[in-house]
């Protein structure tokens, strides 16, 4: 019996946003914006929140700074009862912070810190209590400094070896970034990067093709989020399904992947076909971009299972 359903690692982000931000106004000039917020966002921040909302109990590991924003962001992650016993507190780092423009049309350029992400590290004596969970998430390869180099992939060789699902997303990936996550696809069950970072990762355009060639770097699937155009998910048995987005009008697509994430683990947690957990993935991702702020429409799993039912797909 496993204490976490939930363990959501890597990065973790202050967030400020706010829309809408067409251009940034000239010289010392100011521009006047509808909407403000502020949020903890990021490849592990976010779907550690939504799962938490779906009712999860979840575990945060990553780093933050020794600053007035490190102690928001595990106030706001204590708040929905995640638990940050492995937040560690990196001295010498501030917290990454990001100040995101969102678009009218719902494009988030964003202004990014990258802080503490690149500061923390998972030493040995951390390891059996951040594996001490059902679903182990890693999301934020490329961003994470020190345990790029190596930790990373122990770490989710010992999750596999101890009998843990393992999900893997990354963040923003170039090509560079692919030595990095190659190491970490034999040991990945499910592996869910956005069609940019996919083309990025791998320097091809064709979904198939894509899919194709990271099976064969290991991952036990491969599901593709293309936004608008909805999802694609491959596996080694061959298992090939596709399924649209939901018609939503889009008000912010920050986080949209890492919530999927957390849909999808949803999912798994309760033991639903692979089909309804990219569902639940969609239908979380499509809740987030309906308002400004990482997860800030997404509330509770029986809120989620509603939406699923009233709102209708793209066809």
């Amino acid at each position: 019996m496993t204490t976490f359903d939930y363990t959501s690692m890597g990065f973790y982000t202050f967030d400020c946003l706010c829309r809408p931000v067409n251009e940034i106004p000239p010289g010392g000039n100011t521009s006047f914006v509808e909407e403000f917020t502020i949020a903890v966002s990021g490849a592990a921040g976010s779907a550690a929140i939504v799962a938490a909302k779906h009712g999860l109990k979840v575990q945060a590991v990553g780093g933050v700074g020794e600053d007035d924003m490190g102690d928001w962001v595990l106030a706001k992650l204590a708040r929905f009862g995640v638990d940050v016993a492995n937040m560690e507190r990196c001295s010498g780092f501030t917290t990454s912070s990001s100040i995101v423009t969102t678009r009218a049309n719902g494009q988030r350029p964003a202004l990014h810190k990258r802080g503490a992400t690149a500061g923390f590290y998972v030493t040995d004596d951390r390891v059996e209590r951040v594996l001490d969970t059902k679903i182990f998430h890693v999301g934020g390869v490329g961003l994470m400094d020190r345990m790029d180099q190596g930790r990373t992939a122990e770490i989710m060789a010992a999750a596999k070896a101890k009998g843990c699902l393992t999900t893997l997303d990354v963040f923003a990936s170039t090509s560079d970034d692919m030595p990095l996550i190659a190491p970490l696809l034999s040991n990945t069950d499910y592996f869910m990067p956005s069609e940019e970072e996919a083309m990025a990762l791998s320097g091809m355009t064709d979904f198939e093709d894509i899919a194709s060639f990271l099976l064969d770097q290991g991952t036990g699937a491969v599901i593709l989020t293309l936004g608008e155009k909805g999802a694609m998910y491959r596996d080694r048995s061959g298992r090939r399904i596709d399924i649209p987005a939901y018609r939503i009008d889009v008000v912010c697509t920050c986080g949209c992947g890492d919530c999927f994430n957390a849909g999808f683990a949803t999912g798994l947690h309760l033991g639903r076909t692979v089909e309804d957990c990219v569902r639940l993935g969609q239908a979380s991702s499509a809740q987030n971009a309906m308002g400004l702020g990482s997860q800030a429409v997404v509330s509770s799993l029986e809120e989620t299972l509603q939406f699923m039912d009233r709102t209708p797909l793209i066809s």
